[in-house]
């Protein structure tokens, strides 16, 4: 393995991990190793990640990396994206530059998510929010100067012949969020601050609302809902997390490169929280669904394409409102990225009606949903039940 610090790791169709990039580390390897002594296996130089490195800044620490559905990568860097045929080492198409010059990888650190995959589509679409203008980590770290951090989001549906950002305003400006996928398929960002750079005592102005995001709202200007404040400052080196109660797991910050509890203007923060997304507010538990069991052919694990069974309760069942089922694989998350974060709309055989059983259809093959174990959420009038933990093979 190459020595690497701030480098970004996915896992593949076949079960191994990629790690690509790092501080002044311009590959990618994968884990584990073959016995093969193929140089398939051996570490492959990918000039893209030089190519979007800004002098004295870098900017493409933690690139964004996306298993899309057709086996290939989108890779994220700065503001420059590609489609990667890791299997060849070959770049198969170069995406248009995002829109507005902010840089969007560490240290300007914004976030990435793939948005929902469903069943019956190939379509692929992916959504980057925040991040900082050029110059912001060198103007926080060595001038005390604190830029505001960038307002926009862009999407991109990846998969078309002729992809191009689609680009829209946040409520304010974020950088150092994480972009948590909740069950209903909307988005939550969390965490961060309003200006500055990652890096240490780099940033200023915490931004204590999360932003709801509404990625089917047709209108634009509806998207985003600021929710209620936290009190807690959370900043570099902080982190979010969905658990399979359908809360968000919010922990950490620490702006110092050792413990500090003393010097501010921000402390080291080692508490945990748990966000409630407005799914779980009171009013709605007597509405919540539950699973009860998951059956399927193989001791409960969920096959591609094979049909499995799943027992609920549904405390007012509604036979004009279909219940959604979604896989949401457990992400790896440091420096507000969700590593390996999916979501996967599966597709239901036979919606309940007024029974307590349905079947449910697989996903569509190991580049839509890579092997290992998944949150398996039931959704019903747009509220989650609690998880269970399934392995899909």
């Amino acid at each position: 393995m190459n020595r690497r610090w701030y480098a970004t790791n996915q896992i593949l169709p076949d079960g191994r991990i990629i790690i690509v990039g790092g501080r002044s580390v311009f590959t990618y390897e994968f884990y584990p190793k073959s016995s093969s002594s193929s140089s398939q296996f051996d570490n492959q130089t990918l000039n893209f990640l030089w190519e979007t490195r800004d002098p004295d800044e870098e900017n493409n620490l933690y690139p964004f990396l996306h298993l899309l559905p057709d086996g290939n990568l989108f890779i994220f860097a700065n503001n420059r994206s590609i489609l990667f045929d890791y299997s060849a080492n070959q770049v198969i198409k170069e995406y248009p530059v995002m829109p507005g010059g902010d840089r969007r990888n560490y240290p300007c650190t914004g976030s990435s998510v793939l948005l929902p995959l469903r069943l019956t589509e190939s379509t692929a679409e992916v959504m980057i929010c925040g991040g900082a203008p050029p110059g912001a980590f060198a103007k926080a770290n060595n001038q005390s100067i604190y830029v505001e951090a960038s307002r926009t989001c862009g999407r991109m549906t990846v998969s078309d012949p002729n992809p191009q950002w689609v680009m829209e305003q946040m409520p304010g400006p974020r950088l150092m969020s994480d972009m948590i996928l909740l069950p209903t398929g909307d988005i939550i960002l969390i965490n961060g601050a309003a200006r500055g750079s990652a890096g240490w005592n780099n940033a200023r102005d915490p931004v204590y609302n999360p932003f709801l995001y509404l990625p089917d709202e047709e209108d634009p200007s509806r998207r985003f809902i600021i929710l209620p404040p936290s009190t807690t400052a959370r900043l570099y080196h902080s982190t979010a997390a969905l658990s399979p109660d359908g809360r968000i797991l919010v922990g950490g910050s620490n702006p110092h490169p050792t413990y500090n509890f003393t010097a501010g203007p921000y402390l080291t923060e080692l508490s945990l929280e748990a966000f409630d997304p407005g799914y779980l507010n009171p009013d709605y538990a007597h509405l919540r669904p539950s699973i009860l069991t998951v059956e399927s052919s193989i001791d409960g694990t969920v096959k591609y394409q094979e049909m499995f069974s799943v027992s609920l309760m549904l405390p007012f069942p509604d036979p004009y409102e279909p219940v959604a089922v979604v896989l949401i694989a457990p992400s790896f998350s440091t420096h507000s990225f969700g590593m390996n974060q999916r979501m996967v709309v599966l597709g239901v055989e036979r919606q309940p009606r007024f029974g307590l059983k349905m079947n449910v259809i697989g996903p569509k093959d190991v580049n839509v949903a890579p092997p290992g174990y998944y949150m398996l959420f039931i959704v019903h009038h747009g509220i989650p039940s609690p998880a269970v933990w399934v392995k899909v093979r």
